[in-house]
This record gives C-alpha cells, structure tokens and sequence, in this order.
C-alpha cells in the first residue's frame, strides 16, 4: 500500500521550493542587480511601494508565514513597516535579508509533516492549515514578483530572460 499522505507532502514541498527557491528569489536577485540604489527605493506614485519596499514585504511575509505559522517560531514581524520604509536599504541588506528569508523557508520545509499541512495554525488575524500557508506564500511571492519584475523592465527597458534557452 502507498503512503498517500507522505508523497502529497513530498510534492507540494517540491512545488513550493520550485516556486519560492528555483524561480521567484533569483528573479527577485536578477531584478536587485539590474537597479540602481535610487531605483530600487523610487514610488513611482505616492500610493505605489517601492522594489525595496516589496522586497521587505515579501522577505517579512515569508517569516511570518512559514517560519511563525508554519515553523511555529516567534512573530516579530512589524508588517507596517515594510512599507513605511523610505530607504535607502543598501542592496547588499536586501540581498542578505532574502538569503536569510531563503535558508528559514529551507529549513522550515525540511521539518514539514504531512500531518503539519492540515493542522490549522493561527497566522496574522487568521486561522490557516499549513497547506493553505504554502499555497498563500506561493501566490503571494508570485504577486509581488510580478510587481518587481514589471518595474525593472519598465525602468531598464531590457527583456529579464527570465525563459532565456528555453523552447516555449
């Protein structure tokens, strides 16, 4: 008899890593290294968050979601502030804040049981099982991401490569 719960579980941890650690934060790398300090902090509007700013996001996202929620480690997340942030942020910081926010989604991924995905947990104001915290972090990643990259094409004028060698 297969163990049903257990490959479920190997699969979707694969497809998170696949999208958080394979695609979205090289992208958000690639996007980082085509900016200028000053573009990486520009609003284009007053409304708009800047590309540090979504990275903060994304970066405080991810730790409250799968380090807190799904890790169970301590909330310290100071969601405002990511976007209160004016910058300068250095981007050697960015980059070191998204290497961290890597190794703690990594981590947190290798101690995932299959029982963990439908546990439900509380994260922010919500009740969310670890499937669900996954799947949110994925599209919330991909979100953002989009953001990112769509503001460093308009910027650079240049095409990412993000599927460069790849027969599409």
């Amino acid at each position: 008899m297969e163990d049903y719960p257990t490959k479920f579980r190997d699969a979707l941890i694969e497809e998170t890593r696949r999208r958080l650690i394979t695609e979205s934060i090289p992208r958000l790398r690639h996007c980082l290294a085509q900016l200028s300090e000053e573009e990486i902090w520009m609003r284009p509007s007053p409304q708009s968050n800047s590309v540090g700013n979504l990275v903060l996001h994304l970066c405080g996202n991810a730790r409250q979601w799968i380090g807190s929620g799904l890790g169970k480690q301590p909330d310290m997340r100071n969601r405002q502030a990511e976007f209160e942030e004016k910058g300068p942020v250095a981007r050697e910081n960015l980059l070191k804040l998204i290497q961290e926010t890597e190794v703690l989604i990594q981590t947190t991924l290798e101690r995932v049981s299959p029982g963990d995905l439908l546990e439900k947990r509380p994260v922010q104001t919500f009740e969310e099982s670890g499937l669900s915290i996954l799947v949110h972090v994925v599209e919330h990643f991909s979100y953002h991401v989009g953001q990112v990259s769509f503001f460093t094409k308009a910027q650079k004028d240049i095409d990412l490569g993000y599927y460069s060698g790849m027969e599409l």
